[in-house]
């Protein structure tokens, strides 16, 4: 019978502590454990020189270090990286590295697949499989920051230039319904034993789970970003199924609520721009309203992505001078508004565009070919998004 070995990318700082204290080891083995895992790469405990004998002897019987396998590897012409790695059973995540002048951002996806199910969003079209665990989260990070230096010739561990400077949760899935591993995940990125990433730079993306949000304020409390992409519950509800639940005067109110705790003063809602959809200069007024004339305005900026096209999505792109008018009446009311610059297109790397292979539990391939034999049937306008205003 074979032992089931630990994988040691499952713990955070404190739950690694318990594993070396269950093997007789003092506090202070564990931290150089961490170190050896996650600032110089090693999966291999016989490099760990500092370690006793007999420690690294219990580890390699009992203990294993094993991010998800690459499948593939892909750099863009703009220098964005793309990795497809296998997380087993059939499923497969996306990874993103996208280079800046002054930072290295990794987008890490928490879910093979997501349930949420945005419209625009293609990952969602895919369907959802399972969340992942605490090491198919953290093994992201640690295989990319360790590919990119070995690519570029630096040397692994503290001296060493460090690749990845921000994270953030922005890929497959919706972090706040893989709560736990997510924010395990977070604490490893924050400890200074480990990635020692500031909270400032680490940003947790979600759809408006708002039960969450709360919760992650509590726990862990990093950089928000909101997939808000309507400026009112009607058009929301058909962009955003999540908002049925948590309809926007509940979101804005976690937001206020979350601001209490977070690194950073403000919120950053996300807005993707979709042609004839959400884009007139009306959209733009209800969202002043809507951050600025409740109760309680909520301190925020926004971001204003090119929806990039997938053919599932019957969407289109708002052209460039629409999304700058948009961008402009957001401006002359005085919120921080930027557009996002699209990154790694020609790899399919770029917002909203990461799909990897699920196999899907909840059957939404099977759901959209209905759809298509709907649409033949009663007409292509068949359960298009329509905005009903009182």
């Amino acid at each position: 019978m074979t032992t089931q070995l630990t994988n040691l990318l499952d713990f955070d700082p404190a739950q690694l502590a318990a594993y070396c204290a269950g093997l007789g080891e003092k506090p202070f083995r564990a931290k150089q454990l961490q170190r050896w895992i996650h600032q110089f790469g090693a999966s291999d405990f016989d490099e760990m020189s500092d370690l006793a004998k007999s420690l690294r002897e219990k580890l390699k019987a009992g203990a294993t270090i094993a991010a998800p396998a690459i499948i593939s590897d892909h750099t863009s012409a703009d220098g964005t990286r793309k990795w497809l790695l296998d997380v087993g059973q059939g499923n497969a995540v996306e990874t993103v590295f996208i280079p800046e002048e002054n930072r290295g951002t990794l987008c890490i996806s928490t879910q093979a697949g997501c349930a949420v199910n945005c419209r625009f969003c293609s990952t969602g079209k895919q369907g959802f499989s399972r969340n992942l665990t605490v090491a198919e989260i953290i093994g992201q990070l640690w295989m990319a920051e360790f590919e990119l230096r070995r690519s570029k010739g630096i040397e692994p561990g503290p001296k060493g230039e460090r690749q990845i400077t921000n994270v953030v949760m922005m890929g497959m899935g919706e972090p706040l319904l893989n709560f736990e591993p997510t924010v395990t995940a977070l604490k490893l990125m924050l400890d200074d034993n480990a990635y020692g990433l500031s909270r400032r730079r680490v940003t947790v993306s979600t759809s408006g789970v708002v039960p969450m949000i709360d919760k992650l304020s509590q726990d862990c409390p990093v950089a928000l970003a909101v997939s808000l992409h309507a400026s009112n519950d009607a058009l929301r509800d058909g962009l955003v199924p999540l908002n049925r639940k948590y309809p926007l005067v509940e979101l804005m109110a976690s937001c206020l609520r979350y601001l209490e705790y977070a690194p950073r003063d403000f919120i950053t809602f996300e807005y993707c721009m979709l042609d004839g959809v959400n884009d007139t200069d009306e959209h733009a007024r209800e969202l002043v309203a809507l951050v600025r004339n409740g109760a309680m305005p909520v301190p925020c900026k926004f971001n204003l992505i090119p929806f990039n096209p997938f053919p599932e999505s019957g969407l289109k792109r708002s052209n460039n001078a629409r999304i700058k008018a948009f961008a402009q009446v957001l401006m002359d009311a005085g919120i921080v508004t930027t557009v996002r610059k699209t990154r790694g297109d020609d790899i399919d790397a770029a917002c909203g565009q990461l799909a990897g292979e699920v196999q899907d539990r909840t059957k939404v391939q099977e759901r959209m070919q209905k759809m298509v034999e709907y649409q033949k049937k009663f007409g292509p306008g068949f359960g298009r998004i329509v905005e009903v205003r009182k």
